[in-house]
């Protein structure tokens, strides 16, 4: 029998096909996602950009984006990602090919995670369009940053941002554990504020 579930450093473990919400710790989320790097790594700099810190960045512009919004969409723009704490960040192109398997795997860990942290296991239609939009502009930012990309190939590829909404935010890269304690210490603000 192949094995489909992975252990965790919280002691969990998770199934991959049949994911439940009491074997997801957020401290296994940022652990994880601290090490995983977006654009398969290639990006200047000393350190990583990971996929934590891409999150923290994305829940940031999510908020500019709609004032005033419900904390707990702002905790869903967070863990907009999360799944690839165990599936790491596959760039576009792989997702493309690996095609609707990849999706339900995401979909079914993405359900767990957000019952665990009291968010419905589905993200309603107009705020799953606003997070994608706040995570084109992360793209846009960290493409023109830090991927080497010039502005215009960004442009064509997720858009041109508004500079209002960007005005004073650039990519930064940090040590993993920086970027773990920071995106758990958000978890909980926004966790706190929803309670």
């Amino acid at each position: 029998m192949t094995r489909a579930w992975q252990r965790m450093l919280s002691g969990r473990r998770l199934d991959l096909l049949d994911p439940t919400p009491v074997d997801i710790e957020i401290e296994d989320i940022a652990h994880g996602l601290a090490f995983v790097a977006r654009w398969n790594g290639q990006t200047h700099g000393d350190f990583a950009y990971s996929v934590a810190e891409h999150s923290l960045l994305v829940e940031d512009l999510f908020g500019r984006l709609n004032p005033g919004i419900s904390p707990k969409w702002r905790l869903a723009a967070l863990l907009h990602d999360a799944p690839e704490y165990v599936i790491g960040d596959m760039i576009s192109p792989v997702k493309n090919s690996v095609g609707p398997g990849y999706e339900a795997l995401d979909e079914r860990l993405m359900a767990a995670i957000h019952i665990r942290f009291g968010l419905p296991a589905t993200t309603p239609a107009p705020i799953k369009k606003q997070i994608k939009k706040a995570d084109r502009i992360s793209a846009w930012m960290e493409a023109v940053e830090i991927a080497g990309f010039t502005e215009a190939e960004a442009n064509k590829l997720f858009g041109k941002p508004d500079r209002a909404t960007i005005r004073d935010l650039h990519i930064r890269l940090r040590p993993p554990v920086e970027v773990r304690n920071d995106f758990t210490a958000r978890h909980g603000a926004l966790i706190k504020d929803i309670g």
